[in-house]
């Protein structure tokens, strides 16, 4: 059953009104093609206007929707082969970071992204989005071994943030996200992150140090949850519509201010409405991005790189 959003109600309702008429058209054997015609432009019509003006707070609610792409979505829709490699070689796998060795048009390449669940055996699995160290070690032993034989390097990310667990806490949570932000600045292939949903703290940032940073149009990318902000700010939670107004969050905001560099733009009504189309479009952005990138010498990545993320935080009095 689709989740129905509630911005997205009064689309429910007129398409209500096409099924009933329909229905009415088969039982009756009335002619009723051109009151069905005009409901479906008027629910078209008002479709491209709700999305052409969506409220950060309403980007929120997309970006969290429980039956958009996930990760492995988006590998078995973008990638030619996937090899999977397990392990931070500590003794641990974190199944809410996955990565490997893949292929994209051909070309062979690291991918790694934050995997979220469908199901709540698939989140208990995947722990809802939120990777732990050893998920964070996994990953650099990825990005390690890409570097060691020449490998582009790609990251899809969607996470509420890094697990805030206690366990967390005392095996280097923060430790292990900073070896990350440190050591992907130094690596020598490009590397290609994009957010597809959430985007948030950390645990996001954590794979996102990247010579290109691109957004899905309805993601969210941000310092912190606005709930988080609110809780705050305001002592407020529910003030998360507020907190997301003034954190910029959005994909347009985000690429006004030099933190992004790309917007890939997502299928009305989102990334859930039409997986094949939300998987191409990132899939060209990828190989256009890799194709740019792999002009650039390792000296000259790693220094643009450098360069990109020292510039941003720039502001006007």
């Amino acid at each position: 059953m689709t989740v129905v959003l509630d911005f997205e109600k009064p689309i429910v309702e007129i398409q209500k009104k096409i099924d009933e008429l329909k229905k009415m058209s088969e039982d009756s054997g009335m002619d009723l093609d051109n009151q069905i015609k005009n409901f479906e432009q008027q629910a078209q019509d008002y479709k491209k206007e709700l999305y052409a003006k969506l409220k950060p707070s309403q980007k929120l609610q997309i970006a969290r929707h429980p039956e958009r792409p996930k990760f492995l979505d988006y590998v078995n829709l973008i990638c030619d082969e996937f090899i999977e490699l397990h392990g931070d070689r500590e003794g641990m796998d974190d199944r809410a970071i996955i990565g490997g060795l893949a292929k994209i048009s051909g070309k062979p390449l690291m991918i790694i992204g934050i995997q979220k669940g469908k199901t709540t055996k698939e989140n208990l699995e995947y722990n809802f989005g939120m990777p732990q160290p050893q998920g964070y070690r996994k990953a650099l032993r990825l990005f390690k071994h890409a570097d060691k034989f020449k490998l582009p390097i790609v990251t899809i990310i969607d996470t509420p943030g890094a697990y805030p667990g206690i366990k967390a806490e005392e095996t280097g949570q923060g430790a292990a996200i900073a070896m990350n932000l440190r050591e992907m600045s130094k690596l020598s292939v490009p590397i290609v992150a994009i957010i597809t949903g959430e985007g948030c703290s950390g645990g996001a940032l954590g794979l996102a140090v990247a010579d290109r940073v691109m957004m899905l149009e309805h993601a969210y990318y941000t310092v912190i949850s606005p709930e988080g902000c609110a809780s705050i700010l305001w002592r407020d939670a529910a003030r998360f519509a507020d907190a997301a107004e003034a954190l910029k969050i959005t994909s347009k905001d985000l690429l006004e201010l030099g933190i992004i560099d790309e917007e890939i733009p997502e299928p009305l009504g989102g990334a859930h409405a039409d997986y094949n189309a939300t998987a191409n479009s990132i899939k060209l952005s990828i190989t256009n991005a890799l194709k740019d990138l792999s002009a650039l010498s390792s000296d000259e990545l790693r220094s643009k790189r450098y360069d990109k993320f020292r510039a941003m935080g720039r502001f006007v009095e």
